[in-house]
């Protein structure tokens, strides 16, 4: 249940235009300082994963490792996707507010 409302939340968030995706553009986006909240898909590569937790940890943007690639670019309508971030606070709050549930 907290998944499809977490991957609803998304799809909200992108249809609102508050989703960056790919990685490059995410880390782009962490580093200008509009991400609010990195997702980074439970299949990504370690590396994927590693680099993105320091970025992260170092701009102090909070991550959350979670679902598949597939599914991440199957709700934002788009190919896989083993990153991405939000970029508007009350998406980030909902979110992480679920994953505490």
């Amino acid at each position: 249940m907290a998944r499809d409302r977490i991957l609803n939340l998304i799809g909200l968030a992108m249809k609102a235009g508050k989703v960056v995706s790919g990685e490059f553009s995410v880390e782009k986006c962490i580093k200008s300082g509009k991400a609010r909240l990195v997702i980074i898909a439970t299949d990504a590569s370690e590396n994927t994963k590693k680099k993105f937790e320091d970025k992260c940890k170092f701009y102090h943007v909070p991550i959350l490792i979670y679902s598949t690639k597939e599914d991440l670019g199957m709700i934002l309508g788009k190919g896989l996707r083993s990153s991405i971030t939000l970029t508007e606070d009350g998406f980030k709050n909902a979110i992480l507010k679920i994953t505490e549930e």
